[in-house]
């Protein structure tokens, strides 16, 4: 298979499942006090939102990467 069409297929997967999904959230550790060996911390969570548009620029610019490996021979 050729890398422009790989990079076609991710694109259209990862174009899916941005529209399939909308959004995912990470966890980060945030020091809150530090005094010597007492350390206290908070988990934050935060919200990562995936824009339709997004979603759907990147599957059109995947089966136009699709195409364009299958036309070159």
């Amino acid at each position: 298979m050729r890398p422009l069409a790989i990079v076609g297929l991710v694109l259209i997967f990862l174009g899916i499942a941005g529209l399939v999904v909308g959004h995912f959230s990470i966890t980060t550790e945030k020091k809150v006090v530090d005094l010597g060996p007492l350390t206290a911390s908070v988990d934050e969570k935060h919200n990562i939102y995936v824009p339709d548009i997004a979603g759907v620029c990147a599957v059109a610019a995947g089966l136009v990467l699709v195409v364009a490996s299958r036309r070159r021979t």
